[in-house]
């Protein structure tokens, strides 16, 4: 079992939440592993509780996909499935087209400073090879566009996705083949926006996302088709 992961006290939270949390994040970030048994005993001496928060928090990711209860190994981090993939970049996908098209309208000049600022971050992150902060400055560049959109729904309906949304940025940001496509779909994005041109830039933002699940179905079927925008 990874040792990596730390518990985030808040002492705000009850226990059972805090271990949840602690766990989901794991997951999401891959420090706990697709196929990876969560054993219960492990689990409460590494993070310094009973069994009891570890087992409700267990159920807790079981009901939000993340675990799956398997017969004779008990309880398992999720595999990432076709249908999961799809569903989650679907709603994305959707989302995002509409974000980056109201962004077109509002978006000031100051963000899209941020916004250059933001996809050079990406780039450099990239060339680093540092993967977890490839995903935190992709995460951000896209975070600009959401605000600038100036729907506070819209925006909470993407955030309630960003956790979802990090487990898929980190595997596909693994494929090295994808980081260049991944710089000029973001060049392409930001000049759209540039020129408040919303239907340039929600057409690159759905073939940027589309991209990304292809990328991801490559890798659980060996068969893609990237698509140039």
């Amino acid at each position: 079992m990874n040792d990596n992961f730390h518990v985030d006290m808040n002492e705000y939270l009850p226990l059972r939440d805090v271990v949840f949390n602690t766990l989901r994040k794991a997951i999401l970030k891959g420090e706990l592993k697709p196929g990876e048994r969560l054993m219960e005993i492990q689990l409460a001496q590494r993070l310094g509780v009973s069994r009891t928060p570890v087992r409700e928090a267990i159920r807790k990711l079981e009901l939000e996909g993340l675990v799956r209860m398997m017969p004779r190994r008990g309880a398992v981090v999720a595999e990432i499935t076709l249908q999961d993939l799809e569903d989650v970049l679907e709603v994305r996908a959707a989302l995002e087209e509409l974000a980056v098209q109201k962004a077109c309208e509002y978006i000031t000049e100051e963000q899209l400073r941020d916004l250059k600022k933001a996809a050079g971050e990406f780039r450099r992150s990239l060339e680093e090879d540092n993967l977890l902060a490839c995903v935190e400055t992709d995460m951000a560049f896209h975070e600009i566009i959401y605000s600038a959109a100036n729907n506070r729904r819209l925006q909470q309906m993407l955030q309630n996705i960003r956790e979802q949304m990090y487990r898929y940025r980190l595997e596909y940001l693994k494929d090295k083949r994808m980081h260049r496509l991944l710089v000029e779909e973001h060049d392409t994005i930001r000049r759209a926006l540039k020129k408040r041109d919303a239907a340039k830039a929600g057409s690159a933002m759905r073939v940027h996302i589309n991209n990304q699940k292809d990328s991801m179905v490559q890798s659980l079927t060996g068969n893609v088709k990237i698509e140039q925008y």
